[in-house]
């Protein structure tokens, strides 16, 4: 069964063309994942599909409503946090729950259980300003009064930036006790690691799906030699892989640069090369390609094309 679908949306602001023809099916139960850096679409399609903007051309269906005739509906049947903390900075940790409860005509009694794994974490600062949060309880209360009126289907737009790493690993913890309890959930990130975290995702640059496919499935179709390389002076190195024949693909990577060779070039013969260039203490090895290097070889292609 589909939860969302997403048929030939566009949307530009002036000329900026925010979002171009993108296509999409989201599977009742998925945790599907929106993975690009800032200003790729992600959250002009997250207020398209949540209601709050109308798109310039194409449908979207939400729980089997439409976002234009039927957004009464789907207001009423999803949860929506966005990339900014938006709740009331003055209220407190319960009255902040109970006011997003009390809008939708519930209670934190009657659906106490939705939310109990994550509310009893943020519980002993209950009458706490939630202004004087710290970014992950911000994050647990904004999931929190996301999921008090019982959604089927919850769109999260970059719940995890700018939080700790510890408050990362618990959030999504905590999506996957979600997903347990049959409810679709999207959420977009800039970080690649999250990706594989996520049943299907879709990577996203400048308003156009680079791919959609499961995390495992776009690390194997990477069918190219990969290498790490390594020295002393890192900037010069990088820019002396750009100019080489051999590289066809290069970039910085945490402590490393991954390089991508042209057909026939094997690591020693980029490391002897560097050596005889002046590099010394140079390393160069093989390594697997993760989502990142999988991001980064569709964004070439795509450059050539």
């Amino acid at each position: 069964m589909i939860s969302v679908h997403v048929n030939g949306i566009s949307k530009a602001y002036g000329s900026t063309k925010a979002l171009r023809d993108v296509s999409l099916e989201v599977a009742k139960g998925e945790l599907f994942g929106l993975i690009g850096p800032d200003g790729a679409g992600k959250t002009t399609l997250f207020r398209i599909l949540t209601t709050l903007m109308l798109a310039d051309s194409g449908t979207v269906s939400v729980e089997g409503f439409d976002v234009v005739r039927d957004y009464k509906q789907i207001r009423r049947c999803v949860g929506y946090m966005p990339g900014r903390f938006s709740l009331y900075p003055d209220l407190t940790v319960e009255e902040n729950l109970s006011f997003f409860a009390s809008v939708f005509g519930t209670t934190i009694r009657e659906n106490y259980h939705l939310v109990e794994d994550i509310y009893r974490q943020i519980e002993p600062f209950r009458k706490r300003r939630a202004s004087k949060l710290s970014g992950g309880m911000k994050q647990k209360l904004a999931l929190c009064c996301a999921l008090i009126h019982k959604p089927s289907a919850l769109f999260l737009d970059e719940p995890t930036t700018g939080v700790d790493p510890v408050s990362r690993k618990e959030f999504w913890q905590m999506l996957d006790r979600l997903k347990e309890q049959g409810i679709t959930i999207i959420v977009s990130t800039p970080y690649m690691d999250e990706a594989t975290l996520c049943d299907r995702i879709a990577l996203i640059l400048d308003g156009e799906f680079l791919t959609i496919d499961a995390p495992d499935n776009i690390v194997s179709a990477f069918r190219e030699p990969l290498f790490a390389v390594a020295g002393v002076n890192m900037s010069r190195l990088i820019r002396h892989l750009h100019r080489m024949p051999e590289t066809k693909m290069c970039y910085s990577f945490g402590d490393v640069h991954h390089l991508v060779p042209n057909d026939g070039i094997d690591a020693s013969t980029i490391a002897n090369r560097l050596k005889d260039d002046g590099f010394q203490d140079v390393e160069c090895y093989p390594i697997k390609a993760s989502i990142e290097d999988c991001f980064m070889a569709l964004t070439s292609r795509r450059n050539i094309v």
